[in-house]
């Protein structure tokens, strides 16, 4: 069995990509995450300390987006999902995805994702 809190539909102005006027002019980004732990011992205690505190989730990957430049949104994904992981002990595992609406491509499209998965220490 599996317990998920979930953020959805997080949106920053970052400055990430791979072409310079991407870095210059920035972008919005979208991120959802996933956080897998045991949410049992938090909701029978009602105690937050049980629990992760999403606030504090979301300052964290306000921070990475907001932050520094990548040029990838994947080396964005990674850093959201390692800085989640080492602070989060409980966090069994976890998924972001980012979502790019406004893409530099000549053609129609939503928007470009990158999905990744990633395992906190305990998981193989």
């Amino acid at each position: 069995m599996s317990d998920y809190i979930r953020l959805q539909g997080m949106e920053f102005y970052g400055y990430h990509g791979a072409l310079a006027a991407e870095k210059e002019l920035g972008q919005r980004f979208i991120v959802d995450l996933a956080l897998q732990m045991d949410l049992k011992t938090a909701g029978v205690s009602d105690d937050l300390e049980k629990t992760i505190n999403y606030a504090e989730v979301y300052e964290v990957v306000q921070e990475v987006v907001t932050g520094p430049s990548y040029d990838l949104i994947e080396a964005v994904a990674e850093e959201i999902a390692d800085r989640l992981l080492k602070e989060y002990q409980p966090l069994e595992s976890l998924v972001v995805v980012i979502k790019k609406p406004e893409v530099p491509i000549a053609g129609v499209l939503k928007n470009v994702e990158v999905e990744i998965e990633r395992c906190g220490q305990d998981c193989q």
